[in-house]
């Protein structure tokens, strides 16, 4: 009986043995390739974004960027595919009943996921189209942020306060790129209704002078302020209307410098940037003089009791 056991024992350690030295070595080549393969898909595709970007081009290089991620993402997944059925057949398993099998079920579970197929359908149609790309700031369903990450089931936001938001593809039905091509800035300078308006434009145009020729700030400017002219009677300011135009994602930093310096000038040349405030009328006599204001203060104290 030990023999016997031993005989099998021995019998099967050789077809383990054999099997390591034949199919083993293949499943553990196949599997060193796919490695070799997915991290040369990835770095293929990080040169032919350093090939395609040039100097300056920041629109360029977002576009790049984006399509760099999808092909190492859809790269990954087809390698690790073509390596499992590979890795299968090694192992002689007959793929054939495994693909109808999968077809079948893929049919079952289409049903149950179509959101899926919806996200990933929308996520191709994003990148095809360049609705935007990693690094605009847009808004998309409901939500607005950086675009940190595209991929073809979702978009991941980052908001200003760092919160990151995850939106699904298929649930984007309206996209606001805010940072397509070129940005722009619109101002809303309210003055008070006793200042010389032309004198005032002539100020915000004297403003957008020296930004555009400050260096820090005048790469980031594309077009000279385009002052609108006045644009409504509110109850307590004149609102003129203006706009610059900037590089994407610029127009903020070029917004909140020019109204800290015009903000300054205002101050120094005493134009009044009007607030809401309250004005008591308490009538007048038929000389236009006012009555004295009479005020009645109430003291109440409070009594203390044991």
């Amino acid at each position: 009986m030990d023999k016997i056991t031993l005989s099998l024992f021995s019998d099967y350690f050789q077809i383990a043995v054999d099997w390591l030295l034949t199919s083993g070595i293949r499943i553990l080549f196949i599997a060193v390739l796919a490695l070799i393969a997915i991290k040369a898909a990835k770095l293929f595709s990080a040169k032919i974004v350093s090939l395609t970007l040039r100097p300056q081009d920041e629109e360029l290089k977002k576009r790049a960027n984006t399509l760099g991620a999808f092909v190492r993402y859809v790269s990954v997944i087809a390698i690790a595919l073509i390596a499992a059925m590979m890795i299968l057949g090694e192992m002689r398993v007959d793929i054939g009943p495994i693909l109808a099998g999968a077809g079948v079920l893929g049919l079952a579970i289409g049903f149950g996921a179509q959101s899926l197929v919806k996200d990933w359908l929308s996520g191709f149609f994003i990148l095809l189209e360049d609705q935007f790309r990693v690094g605009d700031v847009v808004e998309v369903g409901g939500k607005g942020g950086l675009v940190e990450e595209i991929n073809l089931r979702m978009t991941i936001l980052r908001d200003l306060n760092g919160n990151v938001h995850y939106v699904r593809n298929g649930q984007i039905d309206t996209v606001t790129n805010m940072t397509k091509d070129y940005s722009r800035y619109v101002f809303n300078i309210g003055v008070a209704y006793r200042e010389d308006v032309d004198e005032v434009m002539e100020v915000i145009k004297l403003i957008d002078e020296g930004l555009r020729n400050d260096p820090e700030f005048k790469d980031d400017i594309l077009q000279p302020l385009e002052v609108m002219g006045v644009d409504q009677f509110a109850d307590s300011a004149v609102i003129i209307k203006a706009r610059t135009t900037t590089k994407p994602i610029k127009q903020w930093r070029i917004g909140r410098e020019f109204n800290r310096r015009l903000k300054k000038k205002f101050d120094e040349l005493g134009i009044e940037i009007p607030y809401p405030h309250l004005t008591l009328y308490m009538g007048s006599d038929k000389e236009g003089a006012s009555p004295p204001l009479r005020v009645a203060l109430n003291e109440s104290r409070g009594k203390t009791q044991d």
